[in-house]
């Protein structure tokens, strides 16, 4: 088992050494500098509301996700039960209410297919397959089928189709949505989620050109990195398109946190391991509202503007917290304040949050940290495989 313990305060700031500063000396007032608390306060106040104020324009300015510098666009958030809901829910073929897709939970859902014969299974899903391709608790094998029928009619992403590829999810409102298996899902001893930031779609989300920088990229490098674990790249929310108040804001997080949820208890429902859950950019944000309520081992936090968190212990859950941020990522630069809705609070990656640190330092840019090589998907792979405490 490998452990990796927080570093001594070494008088370095992102890898460049600091030098120590000197409190100036108590100095008497003169003439001309005679101050009083009554001056002094409504003074520093003042400071403090402008650095406030210039911090949350950066802000609003530069969080953003995986990629993208455009203008942000607001975008209105996919949330409810799957399209076609309606139907499945008026549908008596088998002499008994269908759960609902709306109020039904992943348990209820997993014990209700369990009644059925394979025959009925396929019959539904055959009918309804946007419907069983999404709803969290049905057989995993049964939603692989049902989303390679849906995809199949669907000219914006039958591209995702065949090829042997495994579709836990597919929901082609707005820009489209998409959770995609690689691995055994159903035989893991050790299952790990990515969750991703900015300008991620069902379109975008494994764009061949850009392998670290998406989770499909993510995935496929963090299950090459492991041994025999199955990853999950869960695309499942209404991302923040480029640079703007979404990506500023909580908006859109607050919306995708209850299906990352539920995406999870689905997975407890059909005897799925707890897995790790690795959220980067503006997907840290949606990790850190769902963290109280989110059936994961671990959460680990990387690239991230903050979680909406002023420390760990704020996140309220029983999986192990970790971050990483590499001396280049431009996030950095991210004001880490909250203020009026603004910003996304402290740095995760700061000692004072009291994440267990991931080493990052060669990682590269905001997209590096999946990597082949580096330190950081070495440790992510650790991670997933349960081999640190």
């Amino acid at each position: 088992m490998r452990r990796w313990r927080n570093r001594p305060d070494t008088g370095t700031r992102d890898g460049v050494p600091v030098s120590p500063v000197t409190p100036p000396k108590d100095r008497a007032p003169g003439p001309g500098r005679a101050t009083t608390a009554r001056t002094t306060r409504p003074a520093r106040r003042v400071r403090r509301v402008r650095r406030a104020l210039t911090a949350l324009v950066v802000t609003a300015a530069v969080v953003a996700g995986t990629a993208g510098w455009a203008a942000g666009s607001g975008q209105v958030p996919v949330t409810g039960p799957p399209p076609g809901s309606a139907a499945w829910v008026g549908d008596t073929s088998l002499g008994r209410a269908l759960p609902d897709p709306a109020s039904a939970t992943p348990r209820q859902v997993a014990a209700f297919f369990r009644t059925l014969t394979p025959t009925q299974q396929r019959a539904l899903a055959h009918r309804h397959p946007a419907v069983v391709g999404n709803l969290d608790g049905a057989p995993l094998a049964l939603r692989y089928e049902a989303n390679e029928a849906a995809l199949r009619h669907d000219a914006r992403f039958a591209h995702l189709a065949g090829r042997g590829r495994q579709i836990l999810a597919f929901d082609p409102r707005g820009r489209g949505q998409v959770a995609e298996v690689y691995g055994d899902l159903a035989r893991s001893r050790r299952v790990a989620v990515v969750v991703p930031g900015s300008d991620i779609d069902a379109g975008t989300y494994d764009r061949p050109t850009d392998p670290d920088g998406t989770p499909a990229g993510m995935a496929k490098r963090l299950r090459a990195a492991t041994r025999g674990t199955a990853v999950i790249a869960w695309a499942g929310y209404t991302t923040p398109v480029g640079v703007g108040l979404d990506a500023a804001t909580g908006g859109l997080a607050e919306a995708g946190a209850p299906r990352l949820v539920r995406f999870a208890d689905g997975l407890a429902a059909l005897g799925v391991p707890a897995p790790a859950v690795f959220c980067h950019s503006y997907g840290s944000v949606v990790c850190g509202l769902a963290a109280p309520r989110l059936n994961a081992r671990d959460l680990v936090v990387l690239g991230s503007p903050g979680v909406r968190a002023g420390n760990a212990a704020e996140l309220h859950t029983g999986a192990r917290v970790w971050a990483a941020k590499d001396p280049s990522d431009w996030i950095s630069d991210v004001p880490n304040v909250q203020f009026l809705g603004l910003g996304h609070g402290t740095d995760p990656a700061a000692p004072e949050f009291g994440a267990r640190p991931v080493p990052a330092t060669d990682a590269h840019g905001h997209t590096g940290y999946f990597a082949p090589g580096t330190e950081s998907l070495r440790a992510f792979a650790a991670i997933a495989q349960g081999d640190v405490r």
